[in-house]
């Protein structure tokens, strides 16, 4: 079956399954419906045009209508990304989100993931927000990685504050445990966004709990947010008390030239003006 006809065939099993979604206000989970009351809908409609039904082989088993039975998953995934390119409102993306996943067997997880993909490559920030925040809406999705890509897509969307508000109800409360990729991803909004306070208290949070930032970068924005605070004891402390993310930097040839302009300055001035100006790079241009 090429690609076209794939497309065809499951944009006209898409358009009877979303009718008789509407028509019976059918649940955004996935829900299941009988065979008998999926009959009373399509009968009004030519046979032509008629989703396939099949016949019942036990009388107590609920028969399934299922949207794009033999069609790819890339094929599907493909399919509601330009669907969703139609639609603007809110109401419109969800409702063909629901009317996509209705008939499925299992909420297709998997497949959504591969259209947030799609979605991402084409920098369609505000489409990634809707599906996201809808994939939440059903009690799905609710993983870490999810909530960095919608905090991601929020930021590039320009909402900044938006974020905010979900990173403090979702995620805020558990700062033992929310991974530092994670962390790294909201202090980086912060810092982008000129929200300063919002991101030290976050990494005075962080700790709270004797957590050490992984990476030099975190320890420079949250530097750089002190001394933009006029907070300069604050900047101070940071660098001294993580200096080491610096040191472990001081390897390859700039060790090596540390080390040449040791031995250059030995028996002459242990101290000597080389080796303070040397140490004072470590922790510049932070």
């Amino acid at each position: 079956m090429s690609g076209a006809t794939s497309l065809g065939k499951l944009a006209r099993q898409f358009s009877q399954i979303r009718l008789y979604a509407t028509h019976l206000n059918v649940d955004a989970r996935y829900p299941v419906r009988s065979l008998r009351s999926a009959s009373s809908v399509l009968d009004s409609q030519s046979s032509s045009d008629r989703v396939p039904q099949f016949p019942d082989e036990d009388a107590g088993a609920l028969s399934r209508i299922r949207i794009g039975e033999n069609i790819s998953r890339k094929d599907k995934a493909k399919f509601l990304v330009s669907t969703l390119e139609l639609n603007d409102s809110k109401e419109a993306v969800y409702g063909a989100l629901d009317a996509w996943v209705a008939w499925e067997r299992n909420f297709p997880i998997g497949q959504l993931k591969n259209v947030l993909i799609n979605l991402e490559k084409e920098q369609q920030w505000h489409r990634i927000i809707q599906v996201i925040k809808w994939m939440l809406s059903k009690g799905q999705g609710n993983t870490m990685g999810t909530y960095k890509q919608l905090i991601q897509a929020l930021d590039m969307d320009h909402r900044a504050q938006e974020a905010h508000e979900f990173w403090r109800r979702k995620i805020g409360s558990d700062l033992h445990s929310v991974s530092w990729e994670l962390c790294k991803v909201m202090i980086s909004v912060y810092y982008r966004n000129n929200m300063l306070q919002d991101l030290v208290k976050l990494f005075k949070g962080l700790e709270a709990f004797d957590r050490k930032p992984p990476e030099k970068s975190i320890v420079r924005k949250v530097a750089d947010a002190y001394e933009m605070l006029g907070l300069l004891e604050e900047k101070e402390r940071v660098l001294v008390k993580y200096e080491e993310l610096f040191k472990d930097n001081m390897k390859g040839p700039f060790a090596n030239r540390k080390r040449q302009l040791k031995k250059k300055t030995s028996g002459k001035h242990k101290d000597g003006p080389e080796i303070e100006s040397h140490n004072d790079v470590s922790l510049s241009g932070l």
